[in-house]
Protein backbone atom coordinates (compact mmCIF):
# COMPACT_ATOMS: atom_id res chain seq x y z
CA UNK A 1 0.00 0.00 0.00
CA UNK A 2 1.20 3.73 -0.73
CA UNK A 3 3.53 4.84 1.97
CA UNK A 4 3.34 8.52 3.33
CA UNK A 5 4.90 11.11 1.27
CA UNK A 6 8.13 12.45 1.95
CA UNK A 7 8.94 15.91 -0.01
CA UNK A 8 6.99 18.84 0.85
CA UNK A 9 6.47 21.86 -1.36
CA UNK A 10 9.23 24.81 -1.42
CA UNK A 11 8.61 28.38 -2.84
CA UNK A 12 10.37 29.12 -5.44
CA UNK A 13 9.41 32.39 -7.16
CA UNK A 14 8.52 35.79 -5.32
CA UNK A 15 4.78 35.44 -7.54
CA UNK A 16 3.65 32.47 -5.93
CA UNK A 17 0.80 32.81 -3.63
CA UNK A 18 1.28 32.89 -0.13
CA UNK A 19 -1.01 32.89 2.88
CA UNK A 20 0.45 34.11 6.04
CA UNK A 21 -1.67 32.35 9.08
CA UNK A 22 -2.78 35.42 10.20
CA UNK A 23 -4.95 36.27 6.84
CA UNK A 24 -7.55 33.13 7.58
CA UNK A 25 -10.74 34.88 8.02
CA UNK A 26 -13.28 32.64 10.40
CA UNK A 27 -15.30 31.17 7.53
CA UNK A 28 -13.68 29.21 5.41
CA UNK A 29 -16.28 29.45 1.97
CA UNK A 30 -14.32 32.94 2.31
CA UNK A 31 -10.91 32.46 3.00
CA UNK A 32 -8.61 33.67 0.07
CA UNK A 33 -5.77 30.90 0.55
CA UNK A 34 -5.79 27.39 -0.60
CA UNK A 35 -6.19 24.76 1.85
CA UNK A 36 -2.85 22.76 2.67
CA UNK A 37 -3.74 20.08 4.61
CA UNK A 38 -3.76 16.65 3.48
CA UNK A 39 -7.39 15.71 2.36
CA UNK A 40 -6.55 11.96 1.55
CA UNK A 41 -5.19 9.34 4.03
CA UNK A 42 -2.31 7.24 3.38
CA UNK A 43 -3.25 3.76 3.39
CA UNK A 44 -0.76 1.76 5.60
CA UNK A 45 -1.10 -1.96 5.98
CA UNK A 46 -4.36 -4.14 5.93
CA UNK A 47 -7.48 -2.99 5.03
CA UNK A 48 -10.99 -3.96 6.30
CA UNK A 49 -13.56 -6.06 4.35
CA UNK A 50 -17.20 -4.37 4.11
CA UNK A 51 -18.33 -8.70 4.03
CA UNK A 52 -16.86 -8.82 8.01
CA UNK A 53 -15.17 -5.93 8.73
CA UNK A 54 -11.60 -6.99 8.96
CA UNK A 55 -8.82 -9.12 8.26
CA UNK A 56 -7.01 -7.27 11.13
CA UNK A 57 -4.83 -9.37 13.25
CA UNK A 58 -3.01 -8.04 16.23
CA UNK A 59 0.45 -8.69 14.39
CA UNK A 60 -0.86 -6.86 11.32
CA UNK A 61 -0.65 -3.24 11.25
CA UNK A 62 -2.30 -0.86 13.46
CA UNK A 63 -4.49 1.13 11.43
CA UNK A 64 -5.91 1.63 7.67
CA UNK A 65 -5.49 5.48 7.09
CA UNK A 66 -8.37 7.56 6.29
CA UNK A 67 -8.50 11.66 5.45
CA UNK A 68 -8.69 13.18 8.23
CA UNK A 69 -12.33 14.33 7.73
CA UNK A 70 -13.19 10.67 7.97
CA UNK A 71 -13.70 10.55 11.46
CA UNK A 72 -15.97 13.37 12.07
CA UNK A 73 -18.13 11.85 9.10
CA UNK A 74 -18.87 9.03 11.68
CA UNK A 75 -19.05 9.49 14.95
CA UNK A 76 -22.53 12.01 14.78
CA UNK A 77 -24.59 9.29 16.49
CA UNK A 78 -22.19 9.81 19.70
CA UNK A 79 -24.00 12.47 21.84
CA UNK A 80 -21.53 15.16 23.06
CA UNK A 81 -21.43 18.46 23.95
CA UNK A 82 -18.90 19.35 21.01
CA UNK A 83 -20.64 20.46 17.85
CA UNK A 84 -20.25 17.58 15.30
CA UNK A 85 -22.61 18.77 13.03
CA UNK A 86 -20.26 22.38 12.71
CA UNK A 87 -17.47 19.44 11.92
CA UNK A 88 -19.00 17.67 9.71
CA UNK A 89 -20.33 20.62 7.36
CA UNK A 90 -16.53 21.61 7.23
CA UNK A 91 -15.10 18.20 6.67
CA UNK A 92 -17.49 18.09 3.27
CA UNK A 93 -16.24 21.76 2.64
CA UNK A 94 -12.75 20.84 2.53
CA UNK A 95 -13.46 18.63 0.01
CA UNK A 96 -14.77 21.53 -2.48
CA UNK A 97 -11.10 23.16 -1.83
CA UNK A 98 -9.85 20.12 -3.03
CA UNK A 99 -12.06 20.02 -6.34
CA UNK A 100 -9.76 20.19 -10.19
CA UNK A 101 -11.68 21.14 -12.69
CA UNK A 102 -14.68 23.04 -14.25
CA UNK A 103 -16.19 23.73 -11.33
CA UNK A 104 -20.42 23.94 -10.41
CA UNK A 105 -22.41 26.89 -9.68
CA UNK A 106 -23.04 25.87 -6.23
CA UNK A 107 -19.42 25.82 -5.90
CA UNK A 108 -19.69 26.80 -2.01
CA UNK A 109 -15.44 27.94 -1.57
CA UNK A 110 -15.85 30.87 -3.24
CA UNK A 111 -12.47 31.64 -3.63
CA UNK A 112 -11.64 28.54 -5.77
CA UNK A 113 -11.62 29.19 -9.57
CA UNK A 114 -11.77 26.75 -12.86
CA UNK A 115 -8.39 25.29 -12.70
CA UNK A 116 -6.69 22.01 -15.26
CA UNK A 117 -9.34 22.30 -17.85
CA UNK A 118 -6.66 20.68 -20.38
CA UNK A 119 -5.88 17.58 -18.09
CA UNK A 120 -5.65 14.63 -20.27
CA UNK A 121 -5.73 16.51 -23.93
CA UNK A 122 -1.77 15.36 -24.01
CA UNK A 123 -3.01 11.72 -24.76
CA UNK A 124 -6.64 12.76 -26.67
CA UNK A 125 -8.56 12.25 -23.21
CA UNK A 126 -10.73 14.46 -20.78
CA UNK A 127 -9.06 13.89 -17.49
CA UNK A 128 -10.75 16.86 -15.81
CA UNK A 129 -12.28 17.29 -12.45
CA UNK A 130 -11.52 14.97 -9.57
CA UNK A 131 -9.83 15.91 -6.34
CA UNK A 132 -6.18 17.76 -6.16
CA UNK A 133 -4.15 16.02 -3.39
CA UNK A 134 -3.20 17.18 0.21
CA UNK A 135 -1.85 21.16 -0.86
CA UNK A 136 -0.32 19.96 -4.35
CA UNK A 137 -2.30 20.51 -8.02
CA UNK A 138 -1.39 16.81 -8.37
CA UNK A 139 -4.13 14.38 -9.21
CA UNK A 140 -2.97 10.99 -7.59
CA UNK A 141 -5.60 7.81 -8.23
CA UNK A 142 -4.75 5.68 -5.97
CA UNK A 143 -5.67 7.75 -2.84
CA UNK A 144 -8.14 9.55 -4.41
CA UNK A 145 -9.59 5.88 -5.25
CA UNK A 146 -9.42 5.16 -1.56
CA UNK A 147 -10.77 8.45 0.22
CA UNK A 148 -13.71 7.75 -2.40
CA UNK A 149 -14.34 4.16 -0.72
CA UNK A 150 -13.81 5.33 2.26
CA UNK A 151 -16.59 8.50 1.63
CA UNK A 152 -19.01 5.84 0.23
CA UNK A 153 -18.32 3.55 3.72
CA UNK A 154 -19.34 6.62 5.63
CA UNK A 155 -22.68 7.34 3.84
CA UNK A 156 -23.61 3.51 3.53
CA UNK A 157 -22.90 3.00 7.29
CA UNK A 158 -23.37 6.95 8.54
CA UNK A 159 -25.77 8.89 6.33
CA UNK A 160 -28.76 9.16 7.80
CA UNK A 161 -26.99 11.12 10.82
CA UNK A 162 -25.54 13.33 8.59
CA UNK A 163 -29.10 15.51 8.57
CA UNK A 164 -28.34 18.32 5.93
CA UNK A 165 -24.81 17.34 5.33
CA UNK A 166 -25.79 14.14 3.41
CA UNK A 167 -26.21 15.92 0.19
CA UNK A 168 -23.04 17.57 -0.09
CA UNK A 169 -21.30 13.82 1.21
CA UNK A 170 -23.15 12.65 -2.07
CA UNK A 171 -22.14 15.13 -4.08
CA UNK A 172 -18.37 14.68 -2.90
CA UNK A 173 -18.71 11.23 -4.06
CA UNK A 174 -20.04 12.18 -7.18
CA UNK A 175 -17.14 14.54 -8.05
CA UNK A 176 -14.87 11.99 -7.33
CA UNK A 177 -16.83 9.06 -9.65
CA UNK A 178 -17.16 11.40 -12.47
CA UNK A 179 -13.56 11.46 -12.81
CA UNK A 180 -12.81 8.06 -12.24
CA UNK A 181 -15.26 6.84 -14.77
CA UNK A 182 -12.95 9.19 -17.42
CA UNK A 183 -9.39 7.88 -16.26
CA UNK A 184 -11.43 4.01 -16.78
CA UNK A 185 -13.13 4.74 -20.00
CA UNK A 186 -10.50 3.03 -21.92
CA UNK A 187 -10.92 -1.28 -21.50
CA UNK A 188 -7.90 -2.45 -20.77
CA UNK A 189 -6.17 1.09 -19.00
CA UNK A 190 -6.60 2.93 -15.71
CA UNK A 191 -5.04 6.74 -15.93
CA UNK A 192 -3.57 6.77 -12.67
CA UNK A 193 -1.68 10.06 -12.37
CA UNK A 194 -1.96 13.69 -13.60
CA UNK A 195 0.91 16.08 -12.85
CA UNK A 196 4.39 15.80 -12.66
CA UNK A 197 5.06 15.55 -8.66
CA UNK A 198 8.63 16.77 -8.67
CA UNK A 199 8.35 19.74 -10.58
CA UNK A 200 4.84 20.35 -8.33
CA UNK A 201 6.54 19.87 -5.55
CA UNK A 202 8.89 22.85 -6.37
CA UNK A 203 6.56 25.38 -7.08
CA UNK A 204 3.86 26.44 -4.82
CA UNK A 205 1.04 28.18 -6.37
CA UNK A 206 -2.56 28.33 -6.66
CA UNK A 207 -3.85 25.69 -8.88
CA UNK A 208 -5.72 28.79 -11.24
CA UNK A 209 -2.44 29.70 -11.79
CA UNK A 210 -0.53 26.75 -12.20
CA UNK A 211 2.46 26.62 -14.99
CA UNK A 212 3.66 23.18 -14.13
CA UNK A 213 3.93 19.91 -16.37
CA UNK A 214 0.13 17.88 -16.66
CA UNK A 215 2.21 14.59 -17.72
CA UNK A 216 -0.32 12.08 -17.23
CA UNK A 217 0.29 8.27 -16.56
CA UNK A 218 -1.06 5.22 -17.06
CA UNK A 219 -1.38 1.22 -16.57
CA UNK A 220 -2.02 -1.05 -18.68
CA UNK A 221 -1.60 -4.83 -19.78
CA UNK A 222 1.92 -4.41 -20.26
CA UNK A 223 2.58 -1.91 -17.33
CA UNK A 224 0.16 -3.68 -14.35
CA UNK A 225 -0.92 -2.22 -11.61
CA UNK A 226 -3.43 -3.96 -9.74
CA UNK A 227 -2.98 -2.20 -6.54
CA UNK A 228 -4.60 1.25 -7.69
CA UNK A 229 -6.87 -0.71 -10.36
CA UNK A 230 -8.28 -2.84 -7.51
CA UNK A 231 -8.71 0.34 -5.35
CA UNK A 232 -10.59 2.09 -8.14
CA UNK A 233 -12.76 -1.13 -8.55
CA UNK A 234 -13.76 -1.18 -4.26
CA UNK A 235 -14.09 2.96 -5.18
CA UNK A 236 -16.49 2.85 -7.74
CA UNK A 237 -18.43 -0.50 -6.46
CA UNK A 238 -18.87 1.06 -3.00
CA UNK A 239 -20.32 4.32 -4.51
CA UNK A 240 -22.29 2.68 -7.00
CA UNK A 241 -23.99 1.63 -3.49
CA UNK A 242 -24.65 5.23 -2.35
CA UNK A 243 -26.43 5.82 -5.97
CA UNK A 244 -28.63 2.56 -5.94
CA UNK A 245 -31.52 4.70 -4.88
CA UNK A 246 -30.59 7.93 -5.82
CA UNK A 247 -29.45 7.34 -9.18
CA UNK A 248 -30.63 3.70 -10.61
CA UNK A 249 -28.85 4.18 -13.60
CA UNK A 250 -25.83 6.30 -12.35
CA UNK A 251 -25.16 3.17 -10.24
CA UNK A 252 -25.37 0.50 -12.82
CA UNK A 253 -22.88 2.64 -14.97
CA UNK A 254 -20.32 2.70 -11.95
CA UNK A 255 -20.81 -0.87 -10.67
CA UNK A 256 -20.16 -2.51 -14.50
CA UNK A 257 -17.16 -0.01 -14.51
CA UNK A 258 -16.01 -1.45 -11.38
CA UNK A 259 -16.57 -5.29 -12.73
CA UNK A 260 -14.37 -4.25 -15.56
CA UNK A 261 -11.64 -2.68 -13.83
CA UNK A 262 -11.28 -5.17 -11.56
CA UNK A 263 -11.11 -7.69 -13.69
CA UNK A 264 -8.09 -6.02 -15.65
CA UNK A 265 -6.77 -5.97 -11.76
CA UNK A 266 -6.70 -9.24 -11.66
CA UNK A 267 -5.69 -10.74 -14.65
CA UNK A 268 -2.29 -8.42 -14.97
CA UNK A 269 -1.33 -8.43 -11.82
CA UNK A 270 1.72 -6.20 -10.65
CA UNK A 271 2.36 -2.73 -8.31
CA UNK A 272 2.16 0.32 -10.12
CA UNK A 273 4.93 1.51 -8.34
CA UNK A 274 6.93 -0.94 -9.73
CA UNK A 275 5.37 0.27 -13.43
CA UNK A 276 5.81 3.68 -12.81
CA UNK A 277 8.31 4.00 -9.74
CA UNK A 278 10.17 6.69 -11.16
CA UNK A 279 6.80 8.95 -11.55
CA UNK A 280 5.03 7.81 -8.15
CA UNK A 281 7.92 6.89 -6.25
CA UNK A 282 8.11 8.29 -2.68
CA UNK A 283 4.89 9.59 -2.78
CA UNK A 284 2.46 6.45 -2.83
CA UNK A 285 4.98 3.47 -3.70
CA UNK A 286 2.98 0.10 -2.65
CA UNK A 287 5.13 -0.78 -0.06
CA UNK A 288 3.08 -4.04 0.83
CA UNK A 289 2.32 -5.66 -2.43
CA UNK A 290 -1.36 -5.40 -4.11
CA UNK A 291 -2.74 -9.02 -3.01
CA UNK A 292 -4.89 -6.78 0.03
CA UNK A 293 -6.66 -4.51 -3.05
CA UNK A 294 -7.43 -7.39 -4.89
CA UNK A 295 -9.29 -8.90 -1.75
CA UNK A 296 -10.68 -5.36 -0.71
CA UNK A 297 -11.85 -4.94 -4.35
CA UNK A 298 -13.36 -8.39 -4.26
CA UNK A 299 -15.20 -7.54 -1.04
CA UNK A 300 -16.45 -4.46 -2.19
CA UNK A 301 -18.24 -5.95 -5.36
CA UNK A 302 -20.09 -8.46 -3.38
CA UNK A 303 -21.30 -6.28 -1.54
CA UNK A 304 -22.36 -4.52 -4.40
CA UNK A 305 -23.61 -6.64 -6.65
CA UNK A 306 -24.13 -9.50 -4.18
CA UNK A 307 -22.77 -12.05 -6.80
CA UNK A 308 -21.69 -15.12 -5.14
CA UNK A 309 -18.31 -15.33 -7.26
CA UNK A 310 -16.71 -12.68 -5.51
CA UNK A 311 -17.07 -14.40 -2.32
CA UNK A 312 -15.63 -17.41 -3.92
CA UNK A 313 -12.87 -15.31 -4.95
CA UNK A 314 -11.80 -13.94 -1.93
CA UNK A 315 -12.25 -17.92 -0.22
CA UNK A 316 -10.23 -18.97 -3.67
CA UNK A 317 -7.41 -16.36 -3.25
CA UNK A 318 -7.11 -15.70 0.71
CA UNK A 319 -3.70 -17.61 1.30
CA UNK A 320 -2.89 -17.17 -2.88
CA UNK A 321 -2.73 -13.85 -2.16
CA UNK A 322 -0.66 -14.05 1.41
CA UNK A 323 -3.96 -12.78 3.39
CA UNK A 324 -2.60 -14.67 5.94
CA UNK A 325 -6.45 -15.62 7.26
CA UNK A 326 -9.08 -17.94 6.46
CA UNK A 327 -13.02 -16.45 6.12
CA UNK A 328 -13.69 -17.97 8.85
CA UNK A 329 -11.13 -16.34 11.14
CA UNK A 330 -12.09 -12.74 9.78
CA UNK A 331 -14.69 -12.19 13.27
CA UNK A 332 -11.88 -13.58 15.40
CA UNK A 333 -8.87 -11.38 13.91
CA UNK A 334 -11.23 -8.57 14.02
CA UNK A 335 -11.63 -9.09 17.87
CA UNK A 336 -8.21 -9.28 18.46
CA UNK A 337 -7.73 -6.29 16.76
CA UNK A 338 -9.99 -4.45 18.59
CA UNK A 339 -8.92 -6.16 22.10
CA UNK A 340 -5.02 -5.17 21.29
CA UNK A 341 -6.62 -1.10 20.52
CA UNK A 342 -7.69 -0.98 24.14
CA UNK A 343 -6.15 0.31 27.23
CA UNK A 344 -5.45 -2.16 30.11
CA UNK A 345 -5.39 -5.23 27.95
CA UNK A 346 -1.94 -7.05 27.60
CA UNK A 347 0.06 -6.69 24.77
CA UNK A 348 -1.30 -3.19 22.99
CA UNK A 349 -0.38 -2.21 19.68
CA UNK A 350 -0.80 1.17 20.62
CA UNK A 351 0.07 3.59 23.18
CA UNK A 352 -1.56 6.45 24.54
CA UNK A 353 -0.80 10.25 25.06
CA UNK A 354 -0.95 11.66 28.84
CA UNK A 355 -4.15 13.47 27.73
CA UNK A 356 -5.49 10.23 25.65
CA UNK A 357 -4.72 10.10 22.29
CA UNK A 358 -3.54 6.83 20.56
CA UNK A 359 0.06 7.16 19.75
CA UNK A 360 1.78 4.79 17.25
CA UNK A 361 5.04 5.45 16.48
CA UNK A 362 6.17 6.63 12.91
CA UNK A 363 5.43 9.41 11.27
CA UNK A 364 1.64 11.29 10.89
CA UNK A 365 -0.05 9.99 14.21
CA UNK A 366 -3.31 11.41 13.20
CA UNK A 367 -3.45 9.29 10.13
CA UNK A 368 -3.51 6.01 12.67
CA UNK A 369 -5.87 8.57 15.02
CA UNK A 370 -8.65 8.73 12.47
CA UNK A 371 -8.71 5.52 11.40
CA UNK A 372 -8.87 3.55 14.32
CA UNK A 373 -11.78 6.27 15.48
CA UNK A 374 -13.51 5.30 12.32
CA UNK A 375 -13.00 1.31 12.66
CA UNK A 376 -14.22 1.57 16.32
CA UNK A 377 -17.33 3.26 15.83
CA UNK A 378 -17.98 0.99 12.74
CA UNK A 379 -17.29 -2.23 14.29
CA UNK A 380 -19.22 -1.30 17.28
CA UNK A 381 -22.06 -0.73 14.95
CA UNK A 382 -21.91 -4.25 13.77
CA UNK A 383 -21.96 -5.40 17.38
CA UNK A 384 -24.66 -3.47 18.54
CA UNK A 385 -26.61 -4.97 15.47
CA UNK A 386 -26.00 -8.35 16.10
CA UNK A 387 -26.22 -8.05 19.93
CA UNK A 388 -22.63 -9.28 20.65
CA UNK A 389 -19.31 -7.85 22.49
CA UNK A 390 -15.76 -8.39 22.06
CA UNK A 391 -14.33 -11.14 23.98
CA UNK A 392 -10.87 -10.25 25.00
CA UNK A 393 -9.51 -12.43 27.59
CA UNK A 394 -11.44 -12.24 30.62
CA UNK A 395 -12.47 -8.91 29.57
CA UNK A 396 -16.12 -8.02 27.51
CA UNK A 397 -15.46 -5.01 25.37
CA UNK A 398 -19.41 -3.86 24.68
CA UNK A 399 -20.38 -1.85 21.49
CA UNK A 400 -20.59 1.40 23.78
CA UNK A 401 -16.93 0.81 25.32
CA UNK A 402 -15.73 1.07 21.61
CA UNK A 403 -17.59 4.05 20.53
CA UNK A 404 -16.31 5.78 24.14
CA UNK A 405 -12.78 5.32 23.06
CA UNK A 406 -13.26 6.85 19.67
CA UNK A 407 -15.46 9.69 21.01
CA UNK A 408 -12.33 10.12 23.38
CA UNK A 409 -10.38 10.70 20.04
CA UNK A 410 -12.34 12.84 18.48
CA UNK A 411 -12.89 15.62 21.93
CA UNK A 412 -8.65 15.80 22.17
Amino acid sequence: MPSLPQNVKKPTESRHFFCPKSSFPPRLEDSPCPLSSSIYGHITHNSLTPISVARLSPAGATAMSSFRAAVFLLLLAVASAHDYHDALRKSILFFEGQRSGKLPPDQRVKWRRDSALRDGSTVGRDLTGGYYDAGDNIKFGFPMAFTTTLLSWSIIDFGRTMGPELKNAVKAVRWATDYLLKVTVDPGVVYVQVGDAFSDHNCWERPEDMDTLRTVYKIDRDHPGSDVAGETAAALAAASIVFRSRDPSYSALLLNRAVRVFEFADTHRGAYSSSLHAAVCPFYCDVNGYQDELLWGAAWLHKASRRRVYREYIIKNEVVLHAGDTINDFKQNADGFICSLLPGISHPQVQYSPGGLIFKAGGSNMQHVTSLSFLLVAYSNYLSHSNKAVPCGSHSASPALLRQLAKRQVIY
